[in-house]
């Protein structure tokens, strides 16, 4: 025997490593059916209240805008019915009010058709929403009048409407055409501020 089969017998064989059966490998956990059903839920109950939100404010939108067709759709006809106001008021206010109360016959009647035909055109147009301004005496507002003069009167307060040149009509909220106005100078300040602060400089209105 030769030395060296002696060492190839002596000497251990080192094992090979062995692959892994597939079968040994850690199995992967299949998600939880009822939480995948939860999670679903929740995802179409919070776009089910989305779109109801949605809705909700269309709704509210359409209401609004009906609304406000509803009160303004006779806007145009109104702003142009104000001549019509205006030059009746102009006829009423040409007679002098000692020849007023001295008219007799005809002329009586035709006073009192006059007064009787302005009163039915201001009921008219409030029924359709439009109001006359009457401002004589209120404190100046740039939201509603326009200032066209300053009066100097220290008997009433700084920036009280004292002379309505024309008369301001609303529409629902809205203005219709403001009131040409004269406001006081010189008296005592008007009591609050904003409005009564542009009274001071009422030139900002006009």
């Amino acid at each position: 025997m030769k030395p060296q089969d002696t060492e190839n017998q002596n000497t251990t064989p080192q094992a090979e490593p062995s692959a892994e059966a597939p079968g040994d490998a850690a199995p992967q956990e299949s998600p939880d059916p009822v939480a995948v059903l939860e999670a679903e839920k929740a995802e179409l109950k919070d776009k089910m209240l989305r779109l109801m939100a949605d809705m909700e404010n269309l709704r509210r939108r359409t209401e609004r805008e009906i609304a406000d067709a509803r009160a303004y759709a006779v806007t145009n006809f109104a702003r142009d019915m104000l001549n019509v106001a205006d030059n009746v008021r102009r006829a009423i206010e040409s007679v002098p009010d000692d020849v007023r109360q001295s008219a007799e016959g005809a002329f009586k009647g035709l006073i009192e058709g006059i007064d009787l035909t302005e009163r039915d055109l201001l009921k008219t147009l409030e029924r359709h929403g439009v109001r006359k301004l009457d401002p004589q005496g209120q404190k100046f507002d740039p939201n509603l009048h326009q200032a066209m003069f300053e009066v100097p009167n220290p008997d009433v307060p700084n920036g009280t409407v004292v002379q309505v040149v024309q008369s301001g009509y609303v529409i629902g909220d809205r203005v219709l055409r403001p009131a040409l106005v004269g406001v006081a100078r010189g008296g005592p300040k008007a009591p609050g501020n904003g409005a009564a602060q542009d009274a001071d400089n009422p030139s900002t209105a006009s």
